[in-house]
């Protein structure tokens, strides 16, 4: 049975140093295994040297393909300009600092081929030599999500393959702000997993800072489950339950004529009800915003440039 075309997709921000290692690794792990294939390679408005490397890349290597954003869109709309390029039976989401280990896709694309199954997820086995505010910060990011919506989401990564019909399905998702993670589980189909240890980086450092993981973790929440604004009722329900207490309390006090002097319980009532309904008008325009950026409709990325088969050519804006 011919071997059907397998499209590797990497996103790629401020990567210069490990563009040429990364497609020479895959490169020469899809020849060794006779896998029809192609790299796609999308620069995120890179502020280095990344999309030369990549308009090199592409005159040597017939296997390249490099897109080219007009400005820093983010990953999540690196990761589906790349589904909208890619060409192939399946796709493969990877990163380009080799953190996914490249052999595995091999083990992913024999799952799909030899089997009726539309996507081979990626888990990790450990998260390396990950900070431990890091590996604290994703368990409880991935716990709320997965009691949120209902879906497993422990150990996630981006690394996956998709069936065409998958990549289909999520290419026609209307959404702006989107959450590939999430939105490849909720989609979904028949699913295989298998397990790879995260490897070290090949080059440089990871562009994630603590404000950049938790502006990216609330970003994700918001735009895919509405559980905080049912977490606002909940408090509400509490506060009610505490007021009615403490108002019992206040009154039977009265009534046996030991009430306590001073304003003490009041104020710290004050400053708490106060605090919550600061806190949840700030969730409730979170989701305000939210809604505002998407009946606006802008596309989720610009794409400057796309070079394939050695030739660049415009790009277009995403028109979903």
């Amino acid at each position: 049975m011919a071997r059907r075309l397998l499209s590797i997709v990497i996103p790629s921000y401020n990567e210069q140093g490990n563009i040429e290692h990364t497609a020479e690794v895959v490169t020469r792990i899809m020849q060794e295994n006779n896998i029809p294939f192609e790299m796609v390679f999308v620069n995120d408005g890179s502020t280095d040297k990344t999309w030369d490397k990549l308009t090199e890349l592409c005159r040597v290597n017939p296997h390249a393909v490099a897109v080219n954003f007009s400005r820093n869109f983010g990953k999540e709309a690196a990761i589906f300009a790349g589904l909208k390029t890619a060409r192939g039976d399946a796709v493969v989401l990877m990163d380009c600092d080799l953190q996914h280990p490249p052999e595995t896709i091999v083990e992913m694309y024999d799952i799909w081929s030899n089997n009726d199954i539309d996507i081979v997820e990626g888990r990790k086995k450990s998260r390396g030599k990950e900070k431990g505010i890091y590996k604290a910060f994703s368990i409880w990011f991935y716990k709320l999500i997965g009691d949120s919506s209902g879906l497993d989401m422990r150990d996630a990564s981006d690394f996956k393959l998709l069936d065409r019909s998958v990549v289909d399905s999520l290419n026609e998702m209307p959404e702006r702000l989107t959450f590939f993670r999430a939105m490849s589980s909720w989609v979904g189909f028949k699913t295989e997993k298998v397990y790879f240890e995260v490897a070290e980086r090949a080059e440089g450092e990871s562009k994630w800072s603590v404000k950049a993981l938790f502006d990216y973790a609330v970003n994700s929440i918001t735009s895919f489950t509405s559980a905080p604004l049912y977490m606002i009722m909940g408090i509400g329900i509490i506060t009610f339950i505490i007021s009615v207490i403490l108002g019992i309390q206040t009154l039977v006090n009265k009534l046996l004529g030991q009430s306590a002097a001073g304003f003490s319980t009041v104020i710290i009532l004050q400053l708490l009800t106060s605090s919550i309904i600061m806190f949840s008008l700030g969730i409730i325009g979170h989701y305000l915003a939210k809604i505002y950026e998407e009946i606006k409709k802008r596309p989720r990325f610009i794409i400057r440039s796309v070079i394939r088969n050695g030739r660049e050519q415009s790009g277009e804006k995403d028109d979903t």
